[in-house]
């Protein structure tokens, strides 16, 4: 088995970059990128395509392809505890004599909703 792929990114190969110039004088041609399967990526898309801008065009592309293989009419829940508030300020002090406050939400899963998956 080869250790790469084709870049699946339907424009790829219209690219124009220099590491996509293949052929003879005379013959030439812009190719798909190689990917290499690495163990960053093995276990992502990622070892499917040369970039995000590749990904992105495939995925637009074949978008409602992609939905159809798992639609979703209900969304999913994940139950939580009651979000707790937390009010903080800071240490500094404006010229006016003020202080900068900020609210932050703390809120934790009472469990994982497995119909996803």
């Amino acid at each position: 088995m080869s250790d790469f792929n084709w870049c699946h990114g339907p424009k790829c190969h219209t690219e124009k970059t220099q590491d996509r110039i293949r052929g003879t004088k005379g013959s030439k041609v812009l190719r798909t990128r190689k990917v290499k399967e690495t163990q960053w990526n093995q276990d992502s898309f990622y070892k499917y395509f040369c970039s995000n801008i590749c990904y992105n065009n495939f995925a637009s592309k074949h978008a409602d392809r992609i939905v159809a293989i798992a639609p979703r009419h209900e969304p999913l829940e994940t139950p939580i505890d009651d979000p707790k508030k937390t009010v903080h300020t800071s240490d500094y002090t404006y010229p006016d004599g003020t202080h900068s406050t900020w609210t932050s939400t703390e809120i934790n899963e009472r469990g994982v909703d497995t119909q996803a998956e």
